[in-house]
């Protein structure tokens, strides 16, 4: 990429911060514009910015985002908390992300898009995770009951961090199975099961010792507030980079490192709150400006009614349907079960996996992955960003309604990445 695209860029996110106050009110959603203007400056459009998927620098990019966004959401997740009283996302993520993954992967076996299964398998743990950010004004909404918003808040906290494992596990078995030697199959599977061991190791001691140092550091004055950040930052570096000496896999020892960070360190941590709203939301909203100006314009000659299909299906019935069952004998009126279910958009993890992992996988089904998987985020992009504030509203009047139930139930708040739009009255 050139200076010029550069300047574009930086002068795009100049124009975009200047205006993110009279947008906040509205159903216009930062990651809209960024995936619109990548679209715009990109080789499909004006040309400004004819950025590459292959370049290292925005495999470099991924990296770091990826590394830093599963440090910095399971950091904020209170585990104690997350135990006591938060049954819900607890079901959400351990009863129906693994249904999410095996009704997707049995629809992506049945659609005609020419996947094998284990294919259709690290298709469905791609678009498995969400990303609230996508539908900020949910989750930001005080008027809708903290119990349904931290719902929703716990669970894209944690289950992009959870499908890391199913990508790679996945990918490893495809990767052997198209592998040109003989017996690739079971060395891959080795090796990823070497990965997802190994790096919840590395993870836990280092998230653990990072967290017992800074707490006794601080303790004792000797760590000045304005070194906390570049602290945690190197922690998170530290879990990646140490787990792929050892064998293990750093996305893997990031989230891990992340959650036993959150747990032993004492109070919360403001300087990760604060990375959130500002270094991490300028690398999701960059990376969402990839999304639109290197990934859309690629699948465009490949879209067929089967990719756009599974993309509707994977923002409904795959996700709704099983995120309903884990859901059963909770209380929960049909209402809540339909909020919760609709709001999974499928975002930065998914955009970030497809990057990181399909674009390094030599085979023929990659592509159509790769299709699904832009086509999928577009709609969630576009989608769930229009219908938040709107069915945010009509949800809190019925809630409102319902006056005391099971949805009014009081449970403890944990933070939320809030900068992609102010909390709505």
């Amino acid at each position: 990429m050139e200076k010029l695209g550069l300047v574009v860029i930086a002068l795009g996110i100049l124009a975009f911060s200047l205006i993110s106050g009279r947008l906040k009110d509205t159903v216009i959603t930062p990651p809209m514009i960024f995936a619109a203007f990548g679209l715009a400056i990109g080789g499909a459009g004006l040309g400004l910015a004819d950025l590459d998927l292959s370049h290292g620098l925005i495999h470099t990019l991924a990296e770091v985002t990826l590394i830093l966004v599963l440090f910095s959401d399971a950091a904020r997740i209170d585990l104690r908390r997350l135990l006591s009283d938060h049954n819900l996302p607890m079901r959400m993520l351990l009863i129906g992300m693994p249904l999410i993954i095996a009704l997707g992967t049995l629809t992506a076996v049945l659609l005609p898009l020419g996947l094998g299964l284990m294919e259709a398998a690290l298709l469905a743990a791609i678009l498995a995770p969400t990303d609230a950010a996508l539908g900020q004004s949910v989750v930001s909404n005080p008027r809708v009951p903290v119990r349904i918003r931290q719902a929703l808040n716990v669970e894209s906290g944690l289950n992009d961090g959870i499908a890391v494992p199913f990508v790679l596990l996945f990918a490893s078995l495809v990767a052997g199975y198209h592998g040109a030697e003989g017996g690739g199959a079971g060395e891959f599977l080795t090796f990823g099961a070497l990965q997802v061991t190994l790096g919840p190791l590395v993870g836990i001691v280092l998230g653990c010792a990072g967290g017992w140092l800074m707490d006794k550091a601080a303790a004792k004055e000797w760590m000045t507030e304005a070194f906390e950040g570049p602290a945690v930052l190197a922690l998170a570096g530290a879990a990646y980079v140490g787990s792929e000496v050892v064998g293990g896999n750093g996305f893997i020892a990031a989230f891990v490192a992340g959650l036993t960070f959150g747990y032993v360190i004492r109070g919360r941590c403001k300087f990760i709150l604060e990375f959130a709203e500002s270094e991490g939301q300028l690398l999701t909203l960059i990376t969402f400006m990839v999304f639109g100006a290197a990934m859309m314009p690629q699948v465009f000659g490949d879209i067929g009614w089967e990719a756009v299909l599974y993309a509707v299906l994977s923002l409904t019935v795959i996700r709704m349907a099983p995120i309903a069952l884990s859901l059963a004998g909770t209380g929960v009126s049909g209402v809540t079960v339909a909020f919760l279910g609709w709001f999974g958009p499928r975002g930065l993890a998914s955009v970030l996996f497809g990057l990181l992992i399909v674009e390094e996988l030599d085979m023929p089904a990659a592509e159509t992955i790769l299709t699904v998987v832009v086509i999928t985020v577009t709609l969630s992009i576009v989608a769930h960003g229009l219908s938040a504030a709107p069915a945010a509203a009509a949800y809190a009047r019925s809630a409102e309604a319902r006056g005391e139930c099971v949805e009014t139930e009081p449970v403890s708040e944990m933070p939320t990445r809030t900068g992609y739009a102010e909390p709505q009255g």
